[in-house]
């Protein structure tokens, strides 16, 4: 299949998937029309479709989009297949920074507190990466900046938790930290989607540079890719499309770690072409997951983040068996 062909059936599908979040749901099957964009009726139909379905459709398909981008990034940048937006600590530092908001009370006195404590968060995880490591740092170094303040802020959120007062605010926060797109609104989709753009698109101009790391830092050097400035834009761009993600539904693992692996084989491992693919591929996983999760139980919604655990956990202990075998 050529990369033209790859892109243009990932968006067709990205497409059909959208319109069936919009259309399919528990209040039943909904056929919206451009009515409901221009003379704004107020009936529980076009009030679902308009204030429920649209909003949580675009979220699905921007984070999806955010999420499977960064991942391939991160991998082409650290040259490690199991990278994903987590490694350097962005999702963990702005899943605290949220919680902060639901711990100080802030979240009840301004709704939109929660979404902006997530993405100040994902900014403080990329100043500390540096503080860190430091400029022009080593790759291992890296990686393992990112695991220090990934693993710390794990541990100070689970001191909010624990140190909670009220019972259920830490049950309310709890429930956040396993992601969701139920309930969202245009308010989220006007707050986040400009910093997920602004980092997509920052993450597109890395495609030539990341294609030459391939060959190795010292090759990548010598044909004048700026490998400080590479990483810049990585994590940068990163920490905005994944922070402005989280800040609005919680954390939702594996998106960028599957769907890098699964379409690398269709693009000729070439991290540059690898990019736009995982977007596409991250916005379909991520539609298509939050339309099962709306119909896997009768009773309470199960979380989309618990879904894609589901299905990113058994993938990644496949990965895993895979690398051991390669490597004996």
């Amino acid at each position: 299949m050529t990369f033209p062909l790859l892109l243009a059936g990932l968006a067709v599908l990205t497409v059909c998937l959208f319109m069936a979040s919009v259309v399919f749901g528990r209040a039943g099957i909904l056929l919206p029309d451009m009515g409901l964009l221009t003379t704004m009726p107020a009936t529980p139909e076009a009030v679902i479709l308009r204030e429920l379905r649209l909003p949580r459709a675009i979220l699905a398909t921007a984070i999806g989009a955010a999420l499977g981008m960064a991942g391939a990034a991160l991998q082409g940048l650290l040259r490690n297949p199991l990278a994903e937006p987590g490694l350097i600590g962005v999702s963990g530092t702005a899943a605290l920074g949220a919680v902060a908001t639901f711990y100080s009370g802030l979240s009840a006195v301004f709704p939109l507190a929660l979404p902006l404590g997530g993405m100040a968060g994902a900014g403080l995880a990329v100043v500390f990466l540096y503080l860190l490591a430091g400029r022009d740092s080593p790759i291992l170094t890296l990686i393992l900046a990112g695991v220090a303040i990934n693993a710390m802020s794990g541990a100070l959120t689970t001191l909010a938790l624990n140190l909670s007062p009220n019972p259920y605010a830490a049950f309310e926060v709890f429930f956040w930290l396993l992601g969701a797109l139920t309930d969202r609104s245009m308010d989220h989709v006007a707050l986040a989607l400009p910093f997920i753009a602004l980092g997509m698109g920052l993450l597109a101009t890395t495609g030539r540079g990341l294609n030459a790391l391939t060959l190795g830092e010292d090759v990548a050097r010598s044909l004048g890719i700026a490998i400080g400035g590479l990483q810049a834009r990585v994590i940068v761009g990163t920490a905005l499309a994944v922070g402005a993600a989280v800040a609005v539904s919680g954390v939702i693992g594996f998106i960028g770690l599957v769907v890098p692996h699964l379409l690398r084989p269709t693009v000729g491992h070439a991290p540059g072409r690898l990019l736009p693919a995982a977007a596409l591929g991250g916005a379909a996983l991520t539609l298509a997951a939050d339309i099962a999760v709306r119909f896997a139980t009768d009773g309470t919604e199960l979380q989309l983040g618990v879904l894609t655990a589901l299905i990113g956990a058994p993938f990644f202990l496949t990965l895993v068996l895979r690398t051991r075998r390669e490597g004996q």
